[in-house]
Order: C-alpha cells, then structure tokens, then sequence
C-alpha cells in the first residue's frame, strides 16, 4: 500500500477540488456530479494506461536510480500537466492561432467550442500517436534476440523478420498510407504528414542519443530503452504522451470541462506511477515473464485502434478492455509457466 499512498492523497486533493469546483459553479448537487465525473476519468485513465505502466517498469528496471528518479519525478510533471493540460491547448491554439491564454478562457467561458476544436483534429493526432505505437509493437515484436516467446514459434519466427534492415517502418509506413488512402479528401495531408512525424520522432529519438551516447556497442532504439539516458527518457516520454492521447480525446466525450479533465486524467497518471514503481521495486516482471509481452501487443492493439479510429468511431471502454484482456491473459501464462516450473 506504501507505493500508492502519494496516490491517494492526490485522489483526495483532486475529489476535493472538484468538489470545490463544482459547487462555485452550481451548488452542491454539481460538486457531487463533478467528483463522481472525476473518479470516472480517473478509472477510465488507469484502465487505458495500465499497459503503459507495465511497459514503464520493463525499461525502467534496468536504469540507474539517478534517470529512474528523474522520469518519476519530471517526467510525471510533464505527464500530469504537460500532457492533459497543456497539449490540447497548444493543439487548438496552433490550428486556431491564437494565443494560450486566449484558449484557456475559450476552454473555461466556451467548453464546446474548444472541445470541438481540440476533437476536429483528432485524425492527425491518432496518425502521429498510433504511428508511434506501431513502431514500438512491431520493434518489440521483431526482436531476434527475445529469448522469452509467449506465443512459441510464432514469435520466433516473426523474430526472424528483424534481421531486415528498417523492417517495422516499411511496415509503419505502409499502415499509415492505408489511413491517408480511407480519410477525407481535406485530412489526407494533414494525416500523412502527423504519421511522419511519428515515425521521425521514433527515430529521432535514437540519433539524438547516438550523438550524445555515441561510445555506446549498440546504439538501436531497442538497447536506448534499456538504459538511463537522454534518448531513453525522450524515448519514455514520448511513448507516454502517445498513450494519454487516446485517454485525453475520449474524457471530452464524458465531460467538456477542461479542469476536471485535467483532475480526472491527472489522478489517474498518479496511479499509473505508481504501479510502475510497484512493478520495478518488487520486480514482478521478472515474477511474471509474459506479463511484459501482454502489454506489447495492448500496445499493438492501441496503435491499431488508434489507427481506425481515423475513420471509424471505437469507444474508449473497448480499447480499455481490450488492453486489459492482454494483461490478464499473459498475467495468467505467468502463472501457469511458474507452476509448471515449480513441479519439474
């Protein structure tokens, strides 16, 4: 309980404040209305990003205490507020040009014009993010030297594949062609140009970190994650970003009050923290070996979502469930490979 008890004095500030909220805007019966709103984001965030966490706890338990620290800490901050709060405003103020504080008043005196202006570009924000999360999956998914195969051959053989040079952006980028091809005429560009921004970020990630870490044996992505540095920070801050895009789109469809999205969401990052914590500290993932691999392909599945969700409407409780089922379905292989190892 020790690992969640910053996170439920957060959850009680965060109820209060809602609460506090509400009730200057309409009495009590809203701050009821407002706390309940609020503990519904924040469940909705936990169940969306609890995937993230188990990748989360799978890179960090490899780095020294000093970047471990400092994702925990700075990292948080840039995921709470940078995350939930400032990048819808900076999207709505780029495509509207105008000014931060401007659209901060638009979200506050006009909530429905500002979430129909943040959710009109939702295309190009799930082209950049499951662009992104395509590459992680398909990296994860192509890596010849796993030597943990939850699904057998089958992942062996599609190890194999890894030994073509730039396999999973041939891959990425003919996915993201396919959306550009289904999306309205006046989109495709927009669309085109987000998904290669994802896939120059991903990459991106790792020059940064070759230039700056360039004594390195194995300079890949794959091997940035697994050590504390600059590449592998950017690289966990990005993925968390991609993450919260879908968590941050979908609270609008329950409430279009950008503070207690902020709350809400916010809570549930406090939460998604500290499970990471919990995981690294107690080394679950080393308990439970397919644990890691059930979150790479929620991640998989997320990307993919995210990818249809340019065209198609997909509510936010499938992709919750979905990413879910993963995580119990490996937890459950876990258990079972632990049993059959514990009798031989």
């Amino acid at each position: 309980m020790k690992y969640f008890s910053f996170s439920f004095i957060v959850t009680f500030l965060g109820l209060i404040g809602a609460g506090f909220w509400g009730f200057e805007h309409g009495g009590w019966t809203i701050a009821l209305h407002m706390i309940f709103i609020v503990a519904i984001l924040a469940i909705m965030e936990i169940s969306l990003s609890f995937d993230n966490a188990v990748v989360n706890a799978s890179i960090l338990k490899t780095w020294d205490e000093y970047w471990k620290k400092l994702f925990l800490t700075v990292g948080m901050i840039v995921a709470v507020f940078g995350m939930r709060l400032l990048f819808p405003l900076v999207i709505v103020a780029q495509t509207a040009d105008i000014g931060l504080i401007e659209v901060w008043n638009l979200a506050l005196d006009n909530p429905n014009e500002y979430s129909n202006k943040l959710t009109a570009h939702h295309a190009e924000i799930s082209a950049f993010g499951g662009i992104f999360l395509l590459l992680v999956f398909l990296n994860f998914l192509f890596d010849e030297g796993k030597e943990v195969h939850w699904l057998g051959v089958i992942e062996k053989r599609l190890g194999i594949l890894g030994k073509i040079d730039a396999i999973s952006i041939f891959i990425s980028i003919l996915a993201l062609l396919l959306c550009v091809s289904v999306v309205a005429q006046e989109n495709k560009l927009a669309v085109l140009l987000a998904g290669l921004w994802g896939v120059i970020v991903y990459v991106g990630v790792d020059i940064v970190n070759s230039m700056l870490e360039n004594g390195q044996k194995d300079p890949s992505l794959a091997n940035i994650a697994k050590q504390g540095s600059i590449g592998g920070f950017l690289y966990l801050e990005v993925l968390d970003a991609s993450f919260s895009f879908d968590g941050v789109i979908g609270a609008f469809a329950i409430t279009k009050d950008i503070v207690i999205i902020m709350i809400g969401l916010g809570i549930g990052a406090m939460f998604v923290r500290s499970l990471t914590i919990f995981l690294v500290e107690k080394e679950t993932l080393s308990e439970y070996i397919y644990l890691e691999h059930g979150a790479h392909y929620a991640i998989g599945v997320l990307a993919l979502i995210m990818l249809l969700s340019m065209k198609f409407h997909i509510p936010e409780i499938i992709t919750g469930l979905i990413g879910f089922t993963f995580i119990a379905l490996s937890l459950w292989s876990s258990i079972q490979h632990n049993k059959k190892e514990s009798h031989s």
